[in-house]
């Protein structure tokens, strides 16, 4: 099967064969696909089946549907990457996608952000990548696969060679996977980008935190890592910030909703004053103050030549804080983007970031504000702008619409 006809009676046939009426919802969308490669050739197809699509559907796909889908996919070389979030499909459905994965040549991502699999589906869709070396893109997003099937996907990492994305994010993982996740990573050179947000941790000894601290020093193919809701304090990202210095792979470092003050925030600036290729830093909903915004702002000021993305929202900062942030940019070229909102916004920040703005120093689709003046007072409003807003959603019309595989 190599085009959009064939993908589309081979469905068709594998439901009548099975005995199971065709799903409305992958039939209108295979259907859309056929029509759109006749106007336009395409050699290969993004299988979008989001159940939150509202203006395609208003139904779930179920275990039904992921096995007709595996039966119809099976040596398909026309599907390269599928979209199933938001769906019903628990353990049994992901028994058949592990059976896809075994039997594709050709599917580079898999999204299963937001279904009903546990520990059981998350063993065998492990189990199936063992063996995959196609797959580079997997999402698992939500799914409540726990510390068991956290284990699990930390033996797969050992052996998969292929994989280059891997999502668990609020996926309930437990101290022990976390851990094993870490030190997995002190050998695997495959993977680039990684989530591990919201673990169910049950200890104040940062013990992930600190495991994740000397994996980050030896790692040299981990370029994004996302460490949100650790309950991370100052000791914890003190331990990570001295042992990145000497890690020259990693650009992105999520550490949002945390419990970093000023102390982790002054041994991150000296991280960025090394002026490793870090280039998006993620703070927000953590508890900076000013005085940590001004330690920042002084690596911002005069060493880091690489950062472009700064996040401060939601961290007590007020405007002294703020300005000093604003007056970094006047110096440093390279930050681009800086976001703010959630902060004290008091009318001299708001007219050093106005000031900003209306120099073309910050463009308004880089930051999370926008300057207004009442009765000769300048005030700040939010804007919808957040560097990762089209993580849990996205929009299917507008002018915001992201690319399709995001």
């Amino acid at each position: 099967m190599s085009d959009a006809n064939q993908t589309l009676q081979r469905y068709k046939s594998t439901c009548q064969d099975l005995g199971f009426q065709p799903c409305k919802y992958i039939l209108a969308v295979l259907e859309k696909e056929k029509k759109e490669s006749m106007e336009d050739f395409r050699d290969s197809m993004h299988l979008s089946l989001a159940g939150n699509n509202h203006l395609m559907t208003d139904i779930r796909l179920t275990d039904q549907d992921a096995q007709t889908l595996h039966k119809a996919l099976s040596n398909n070389l026309y599907v390269t990457t599928i979209d199933l979030r938001y769906n019903n499909i628990t353990d049994e459905g992901a028994k058949h996608i592990a059976k896809l994965l075994e039997e594709t040549a050709i599917l580079r991502e898999l999204n299963l952000m937001a279904n009903d699999i546990g520990p059981a589906g998350a063993e065998v869709i492990a189990k199936a990548l063992q063996g995959n070396e196609t797959l580079v893109n997997l999402r698992m997003t939500g799914n409540k696969i726990g510390n068991k099937g956290g284990m699990f996907f930390a033996q797969m990492l050992q052996v998969n060679e292929a994989l280059e994305n891997l999502d668990l994010g609020d996926t309930d993982l437990g101290t022990e996977s976390i851990i094993a996740i870490a030190t997995v990573l002190n050998q695997n050179s495959s993977l680039r980008a990684l989530n591990v947000n919201r673990p169910l941790l049950f200890t104040h000894q940062e013990e992930p935190t600190v495991h994740f601290a000397k994996m980050l020093k030896v790692n040299r193919s981990l370029q994004e890592i996302h460490l949100q809701k650790y309950d991370m304090r100052d000791f914890g990202v003190t331990r990570l910030a001295e042992n990145l210095m000497e890690n020259f792979c990693l650009r992105y470092l999520n550490l949002s909703c945390n419990r970093i003050t000023r102390d982790g925030a002054k041994a991150l600036a000296k991280y960025l004053k090394v002026n490793t290729p870090l280039e998006v830093l993620d703070l927000g909903f953590n508890r900076l103050e000013d005085d940590g915004a001004l330690h920042l702002a002084e690596a911002i000021t005069t060493y880091n030549t690489n950062l472009t993305t700064l996040v401060l929202t939601s961290n007590n900062i007020r405007s002294k804080g703020l300005c000093a942030i604003a007056d970094s940019m006047k110096f440093n070229s390279s930050l681009t983007q800086v976001y703010i909102w959630g902060n004290h916004l008091e009318e001299p920040a708001a007219i050093a970031f106005a000031s900003l703005l209306e120099s073309g120093r910050l463009e308004s689709k880089d930051t999370d504000v926008r300057p207004y003046v009442v009765d000769g007072v300048t005030i700040l409003s939010e804007l919808s702008h957040q560097i990762r807003r089209h993580y849990y959603w996205k929009p299917s019309y507008g002018d915001d619409v992201p690319d399709p595989k995001t």
